[in-house]
């Protein structure tokens, strides 16, 4: 009879610890909902880039991946409009040529600010690739 009030107990303790500290976590992380705007950066990218226009099973990309993302300064200005974080990223992927070969490279540069708790992307210039400074 002990034994399963133990488990019993263990059970609800594991969960009442991780809804307090997910919560916590998930409301304090000021780069919350970031993932949900890399895959609309990307579904962005492939309808509308130029060496995505070669299409395959409606595809004109692969090969995606967010090659650098860096924390930027928020400035005063930009802090009193109510931004909160802000990153620079890059991202590349493999385009397609007319005879559906997976062998043009392509890539794509934004800035993702968050302010009230959403996030806008803007393109920007190129940036390294290995370190997200100014190229």
């Amino acid at each position: 009879m002990i034994r399963p009030l133990l488990v019993a107990t263990l059970v609800a303790l594991t969960i009442a610890g991780c809804g307090k500290s997910g919560g916590a976590a998930t409301s304090s992380d000021p780069y919350s909902g970031l993932d949900t705007e890399f895959l609309s950066w990307r579904t962005e990218i492939e309808a509308t880039h130029p060496g995505c226009k070669f299409k395959i099973d409606k595809k004109g990309c692969e090969a995606f991946q967010v090659t650098c993302k860096a924390q930027q300064e928020i400035t005063p200005s930009e802090a009193a409009s109510g931004i909160t974080a802000q990153i620079v990223a890059a991202m590349t992927f493999m385009g397609r040529g007319p005879d559906g070969s997976s062998d043009n490279p392509g890539s794509s540069f934004a800035v993702f600010s968050k302010a009230r708790g959403a996030w806008t992307r803007v393109e920007t210039s190129p940036v390294n690739l290995s370190s997200c400074a100014p190229a």
